[in-house]
């Protein structure tokens, strides 16, 4: 036969292990979504400079050398043979050629949505590190025994009757 007592702390036992596996899942989210945005961050970084290389062409002479980097810190000196067309990646390894003004148009384009993109993400990490928050401290006060009521709970699941 079980006592009013052990009904509560069964509950608060359950409560617990339901509120620690949820902390769990929303700290393996944050960290999956941080290593998103560094993706993100990472890229919208790699396009600006693309967009500002190929308006730099603009500002060169009629000859610019550029510098091809080919791996491991190594390059080759060059110079576009047709400074007025570029090959743009479109996806799935799909690459196109158009002229650059439209380039670094589409490079600008794609800056905008991964700016987008990241306060987006920002704002889905915010919330999920407010509910860890929430939910640590919940698991805090039930360890030091001083359990308070979550929301929606009601006031005979207290533990201490």
């Amino acid at each position: 036969m079980s006592t009013p007592g052990s009904e509560s702390r069964a509950v608060t036992e359950e409560q617990v292990r339901d509120d620690l596996m949820r902390l769990d899942m929303y700290r393996s989210q944050l960290s999956q979504m941080l290593q998103q945005h560094q993706l993100i961050t990472a890229s919208r970084a790699d396009h600006q400079r693309a967009r500002e290389t190929l308006e730099g062409l603009d500002r060169t002479g009629s000859d610019p050398e550029l510098l091809v980097p080919v791996g491991g810190d190594t390059f080759l000196r060059g110079s576009p043979r047709d400074s007025a067309h570029v090959l743009v990646g479109i996806g799935s390894g799909i690459v196109v050629e158009m002229e650059r003004p439209k380039a670094s148009q589409l490079l600008a384009d794609r800056s905008v949505r991964l700016d987008q993109a990241s306060r987006d993400l920002e704002t889905q990490m915010r919330s999920l590190e407010e509910r860890i928050t929430v939910l640590s401290s919940r698991l805090e006060a039930l360890s030091q025994g001083a359990e308070r009521p979550g929301p929606g709970a009601a006031a005979n699941d207290v533990v201490g009757d």
